[in-house]
């Protein structure tokens, strides 16, 4: 079964249709990375876990779980943002962390996002609905948008938690810090930092703060509005590149 069969209207599917790995492209530097781990016991697990869901009539997002490895090729990132699951609401997720379809209502954290980056940077809300709250553009300037878990149930956040994908996940963020070249790691609230241990901190730019989320935007002990991580980012790169590492 393909897995970019059209919805009820004749689109594009906004919803996973088949549990075949070879359904979901990635970019060729990311291809030995993704077929060693569905080769692997987790990876076959977790491909018979989300078949025998989507047999039980299960509605799983997004279409293309692995849309983050194709949009930013690993010789590419420039910028690692790490998002913990899927938007899990009918039409949103789009397979990049924090990033919902064109013409989509943004989410309160996507919004948060939007006007953290306005009050840091000067850099105005995109124009809605199109692009709206899509991050695709950011992808394919080196802006990977990772969640550590890639696929969800329809109004069930986190029910895909545990079930593999966060190997394949952590397998990916070691690849790129390993990679030789600097990086900025942007890790937005616990679950994100839970991820630091996998990054050499000395010689990556890691920013950390709360969620963007309402609940925790705005809290101590490092708010998100406010955490001037777009703007670190920027200055960060700029020296690098002035030093001849970026």
């Amino acid at each position: 079964m393909s897995g970019r069969e059209p919805d009820a209207a004749g689109g594009p599917p906004d919803r996973l249709t088949s549990a075949d790995p070879q359904a979901w492209p990635v970019a060729a530097g990311w291809q030995p990375l993704v077929d060693d781990f569905f080769r692997s016991a987790p990876g076959q697990a977790l491909c018979r876990f989300l078949d025998q869901r989507l047999q039980a009539g299960a509605t799983i997002f997004p279409p293309e779980p692995l849309r983050a490895l194709q949009l930013t090729p690993p010789e590419q990132v420039r910028v690692v943002i790490l998002g913990q699951d899927p938007y899990h609401g009918r039409g949103q997720a789009e397979g990049l962390a924090f990033s919902v379809r064109p013409g989509v209502p943004l989410p309160p954290s996507l919004r948060n996002i939007f006007k953290e980056l306005e009050r840091d940077l000067g850099t105005p809300p995109p124009r809605f609905p199109e692009p709206g709250g899509s991050l695709v553009r950011w992808a394919r300037q080196g802006v990977l948008l990772l969640n550590t878990c890639l696929t969800v149930e329809e109004g069930q956040p986190a029910s895909h938690s545990g079930k593999g994908w966060e190997i394949l996940t952590d397998g990916v963020i070691r690849h790129v810090a390993e990679g030789g070249r600097p990086l900025v790691f942007m890790l937005w609230g616990s679950h994100a930092q839970s991820k630091r241990t996998l990054i050499d901190q000395k010689f990556h730019k890691v920013l950390m703060a709360n969620h963007p989320s309402p609940l925790s935007a705005l809290r101590p002990p490092v708010p998100f509005i406010g955490c001037g991580h777009f703007g670190a980012a920027r200055a960060w790169r700029d020296a690098m590149k002035q030093q001849g590492g970026g």
